[in-house]
């Protein structure tokens, strides 16, 4: 079952997309569903876009839950590894 749950934020970062082509990403959306391509049943997925751009200017992650949950862990070991002064 699906729970519907989606997230959204703005965001500022860049991204590698179709055709090795870097571009500005500012929107993300989160969501637990049913995947397009992994073989899971239902995997987070991730999406970070540039709708200023078009549909193209998007690159997807499905993760397994624990996959996830692993990748929330190493960023935030890696995070917490960057000094105050860093950060900005």
């Amino acid at each position: 079952m699906c729970t519907y749950t989606t997230v959204k934020d703005a965001i500022d970062g860049s991204a590698k997309g179709p055709g090795g082509a870097w571009f500005r990403v500012t929107d993300v959306t989160v969501y637990f569903d049913h995947p397009v391509h992994a073989l899971a049943e239902h995997t987070l997925n991730i999406d970070f876009a540039a709708p200023a751009k078009g549909p193209g200017a998007r690159v997807a992650l499905e993760l397994t839950a624990d996959s996830a949950e692993r990748l929330v862990a190493a960023i935030q070991e890696a995070l917490a590894a960057v000094p105050v002064e860093m950060r900005a």
